[in-house]
Parts: C-alpha cells; sequence; structure tokens
C-alpha cells in the first residue's frame, strides 16, 4: 500500500512576514502609549508644583488679612527645582464687600500652566 506523501512542516514565508508584521504593530502601539503616559506623568508634576505656587499666593493673601485693592502683580515661585512666574489679579465683584482673585502660572518660558480663582471677603 502506498503511504500519501508527506506534508511539509513548518511556517511559510507569507506567514512568518505576518506575524512578524503583527508584532511590529504591537510594539509601536506599546511605545506610543508609553510616550503619552510619561508625557502625562512630567504634566501632572508641572500642575501639581505650579498650583502649589497659586495656593502659596492665595493664602497669603488671606493670611495678610488686608482687603486687597484691584490691579494686577506679578510674583516668582520655584517648586521642585523649576522656576515658574506668577500674575495675580485682582478685580472688584458687584458686592464691594468682595474681590475675585485670580492666580495665573505660566513655565519661566512664558507658557501658562495653570490659573486658580477664589473670592476674598472684606472681613
Amino acid at each position: 500500500m502506498k503511504q500519501p506523501p508527506a506534508r511539509p512542516r513548518g511556517l511559510t514565508l507569507i506567514e512568518v512576514l505576518v506575524a512578524l508584521a503583527v508584532v511590529a504593530i504591537t510594539l509601536a502601539t506599546g511605545i506610543k502609549a508609553a510616550g503619552a503616559l510619561s508625557g502625562n506623568a512630567a504634566r501632572l508634576v508641572d500642575v501639581g508644583a505650579a498650583q502649589w505656587c497659586a495656593d502659596n499666593q492665595l493664602v497669603g493673601l488671606r493670611l495678610a488679612r488686608q482687603y486687597p485693592g484691584t490691579g494686577e502683580s506679578e510674583f516668582a515661585c520655584e517648586q521642585l527645582g523649576t522656576p515658574y512666574r506668577g500674575r495675580m489679579i485682582v478685580n472688584a465683584t458687584p458686592n464691594p464687600n468682595f474681590r475675585r482673585v485670580d492666580a495665573r502660572i505660566e513655565t519661566a518660558d512664558g507658557d501658562p500652566v495653570l490659573s486658580v480663582s477664589t473670592v476674598i471677603g472684606r472681613y
């Protein structure tokens, strides 16, 4: 009795190339996702440090226990070894017993990072 011819074992070149393409696409997607995560982590650190700068200025204004006059002032702050520039903007409100205070924080290059607003009362 004659045996059927043996089928060759292994993968064809096309199957290997398709598998390599799938692996390459998967790795490229993973690298892109990892890059986005590290960029988001850096942004989170930057915003957190800027928040500390703004909070320090606003708390200092409250602790002074003086009703702030309207206008703008600039300040500098360093958090986590990074310098920030800030601008404090005090505006009148419809109620004369309150002032709106905005603290805007920028990087040393002038890129906006954060803006925080609060209301301070006369008494």
